[in-house]
């Protein structure tokens, strides 16, 4: 998959930090996001219960994946819908624009989807003649500014109101007040008749339940509904790790899915699509069809990043992050942003794609811990590290200084000496060199100890004994 920021992550950082709109708009929205969950789950004691519940689902899926995929396709056939299977990004692109010409579409409006992200959908659109219209109000705040989404729930964090407002400004030829319900009455108008003209609408999937061939879809705008049974055509996305058993467990991932994004006792649309319109039914589309995708999913059932596809795209991990929060989602270069993004963007192109990614992190376990199915990011992150040095993908200079760091962690002796060297150096020069000047630019390191703990615990024990 292309489409990644050839920039370095340093210099996107270094943009990001001297964004002034930019920090404004993250430390508001995840302030509010991170609140939010706090208040949703300080009411729901049973929170730790449900997540270690949709984990267990999670992983029991995985153990009988081809089963359920099998069984997913075959009801959801059985309820009149078509589906396609997809190897990848470009074989997934080609079959919905197949299904597009053949059936002569020129617009078509898409309710949000990180998956249609992740293959560039948009773009294979545009170039085929056809219009691809975003229909919420995030995505379309963003296909205005000819951005990618920041986040993964939140596609338009980064911008101010003020921001959003000058750019309905200029695509209304009128002046619009930066007043979310200006801002919401504007999108209304100018998408109504795109719903009503649209020739194929395209959604992803939260969930696909292989019981029934149920696709569920959690929003909280209407658009999802409109984009699902106006047009003639419905096409849904998936990756191959939405589905789930049963209607069941469907009830377990309602109650951590909303608390974890957005702090809700629940959604305000939960949408379940079971095949198009039946006879004598007023809504819904002529046709349903299911393109149920790889893209690299399969080779981590066995691999390193298995836990990964655990994921439900909650954001959740994003909000805590103290790199995110800083940098913001455009900065990691790549669809997926945050931690969870690093993991899902060496699923999906390659460890050697995070080779500086693999380090946006502070490994401080926020992101385990809000994490609504447990995902240990933490741990996943020092095995991608571990990789690309054991592949060489790693500088050689970060290759040379981990290997002398482990040779001195295994020592005592050289430990110490370096430790007392170490602090002797602190004192006298007064400031840390200006490779660790870099690193200090943005946290604060705190002062080296006068005295190490193994000098502190042998004094302790002189003075037990002259007691």
């Amino acid at each position: 998959m292309g489409g990644a920021d050839a920039s370095s992550l340093n210099t996107r950082a270094q943009g990001a930090l001297g964004d002034r709109l930019l920090q404004e708009a993250l430390t508001t929205a995840t302030t509010q996001f991170m609140s939010a969950r706090r208040t949703a789950l300080a009411e729901f004691p049973q929170s730790d219960r449900y997540r270690e519940e949709a984990r267990r689902i999670k992983e029991a899926t995985l153990q009988r994946l081809d089963h359920y995929l099998g069984l997913l396709a075959d009801n959801v056939e059985r309820a009149g819908g078509v589906v396609h299977w997809a190897r990848d990004a470009a074989e997934a692109r080609e079959i919905i624009l197949a299904l597009a010409r053949e059936r002569g579409v020129r617009l078509v409006v898409k309710s949000k989807s990180m998956a249609t992200e992740e293959i560039q959908l948009n773009e294979a659109l545009a170039a085929a003649g056809i219009e691809a219209v975003e229909t919420d109000l995030g995505e379309y705040i963003i296909q205005l500014a000819h951005e990618r989404p920041s986040h993964i729930i939140a596609p338009a964090i980064h911008k101010t109101k003020g921001q959003v407002a000058e750019l309905f400004s200029a695509e209304t030829n009128a002046p619009v007040p930066a007043e979310p319900e200006a801002l919401t009455r504007v999108a209304r108008r100018e998408l109504r008749e795109k719903f009503l003209r649209a020739d194929m609408g395209i959604s992803g999937v939260n969930f696909a339940i292989a019981e029934t061939g149920t696709l569920v879809l959690v929003t909280n705008e209407g658009n999802g509904r409109l984009v699902t049974t106006l047009p003639r055509v419905h096409v849904a996305l998936m990756g191959i790790d939405k589905v789930i058993p049963s209607p069941t467990d469907l009830m377990v991932f309602l109650q951590v899915l909303p608390r974890a994004a957005t702090g809700q006792k629940l959604s305000v649309y939960t949408n379940l699509v079971r095949g198009p319109r039946r006879p004598g039914e007023a809504d819904g589309p002529d046709e349903l069809h299911l393109v149920v995708l790889d893209n690299g999913r399969t080779a981590q059932l066995a691999g390193p990043l298995r836990e990964a596809l655990y994921c439900l795209r909650c954001g959740a991990c994003l909000n805590v992050c103290p790199v995110y929060r800083q940098i913001g989602g455009h900065a990691y270069g790549h669809t997926y942003p945050g931690p969870i993004g690093i993991l899902l963007t060496a699923m999906l192109e390659g460890t050697g794609a995070v080779r500086e990614l693999a380090h946006a992190s502070s490994l401080c376990g926020a992101c385990h811990e809000v994490c609504p199915v447990k995902i240990d990011i933490p741990r996943m992150l020092i095995a991608l590290r571990v990789a690309l040095d054991r592949e060489r993908l790693a500088p050689a200079s970060e290759r040379l200084a981990f290997r002398a760091l482990a040779r001195i962690l295994e020592s005592p002796r050289a430990f110490r000496i370096l430790g007392r060297l170490g602090r002797a150096l602190g004192r006298a020069l007064g400031a840390w060199p200006s490779p660790i000047q870099r690193w200090t630019a943005h946290r604060e390191l705190p002062a080296v100890a006068r005295r190490s703990f193994t000098e502190r615990w042998a004094e302790l024990r002189r003075e037990e004994e002259e007691a």
